[in-house]
């Protein structure tokens, strides 16, 4: 396969090896990696995101991991114009463009194009959750599909986080938000990209939550937990609902360490079983490896 002249994507759940394979293919392919996770964009968050080993940055360039300060607002726009900008400076420099992370939203704005829809309040956003809350997902997608039956085509009735996505918009423009998207386009062709999506079976990928669970807590969580708490964040900021503050905001008022590993696990579970949802949806031409295809997949390439 010719990679000189592709952008490569790699995704898939959280705790799924996708950094490890990245360096491994950047290594092979003459590639520099840029961030694909929303979390992993904070300075302040370098154990609670998960961020690649700092070995790895000496040995392939990483960009846009931890250069954003948790106090400022960071959009799915700011990061599509940062990296459109980081791939024609890769590939300026005549090696390859490989997007590594598990925020579906960055995926979908940098191959299909952002979609300008009106800033939603906070407030606004927050009522329709209750909402969600209140009814749960099987009431409130019925209420979707009569809020807006195009929707009806394009969400999985189980698929929360788009529900709700979709009836905010619905909701707060009047316009459904499929015609929204209707109206985008790509900054780049489709064959530009090879999409890659690491897919691992449920029962390992809960052994290795869990154990990343413990590693996280061992390597200083619980200190960066408290940094982050004096920096006052507003509420408001997408980023307290990074996996892992809430959690050791308990413990430190309880100091129950076994609940707050099971709990921090118990939370990425449910965050990498609505990853897989986003997955199924968005995600169906990517190319699904599998952890025993992915030392074959390096091994194919000369």
């Amino acid at each position: 396969m010719d990679f000189k002249s592709k952008i490569i994507l790699i995704s898939g759940p959280t705790a799924s090896g996708k950094s490890t394979f990245s360096v491994k293919l950047a290594k092979k392919i003459n590639g520099e990696i840029i961030n694909a996770d929303s979390m992993q964009v904070y300075k302040e968050l370098k154990i609670l995101s998960a961020r690649p080993n700092p070995k790895d940055y000496q040995k392939i360039k990483h960009h846009l991991y931890g250069f954003h300060s948790v106090k400022k607002n960071f959009s799915t726009g700011d990061w599509l114009k940062i990296s459109i900008k980081k791939i024609n400076e890769i590939k300026k420099r005549k090696r390859i463009p490989i997007f590594v992370g598990g925020t579906g939203l960055y995926f979908k704005a940098l191959t299909d194009g952002l979609v300008n829809i009106p800033n939603i309040p906070i407030r606004f956003r927050n009522k329709v959750r209750a909402i969600h809350n209140d009814l749960g997902q099987e009431n409130f997608y019925k209420k979707l599909i009569k809020l807006d039956p195009n929707s009806k085509e394009k969400i999985n009735p189980t698929d929360a986080q788009r529900s709700i996505r979709a009836y905010e918009v619905k909701q707060f423009t009047k316009k459904s938000l499929h015609d929204w998207f209707q109206n985008t386009k790509s900054y780049f062709e489709k064959d530009d990209f090879l999409k890659i999506y690491i897919d691992y079976p449920r029962e390992e990928l809960v052994r290795r939550i869990v154990k990343r669970s413990k590693k996280m807590i061992k390597f200083g969580a619980i200190q960066e937990v408290k940094k982050f708490i004096k920096l006052k964040v507003r509420k408001d900021k997408s980023v307290n609902k990074a996996i892992g503050i809430n959690e050791i905001k308990e413990y430190l008022e309880r100091k129950d360490m076994t609940d707050v590993i099971e709990k921090i696990s118990i939370k990425t579970r449910q965050y990498a079983k609505r990853q897989s949802t986003w997955a199924r949806g968005n995600m169906m031409s990517w190319l699904k490896l599998h952890p025993q295809d992915l030392n074959k997949f390096l091994k194919k390439i000369k």
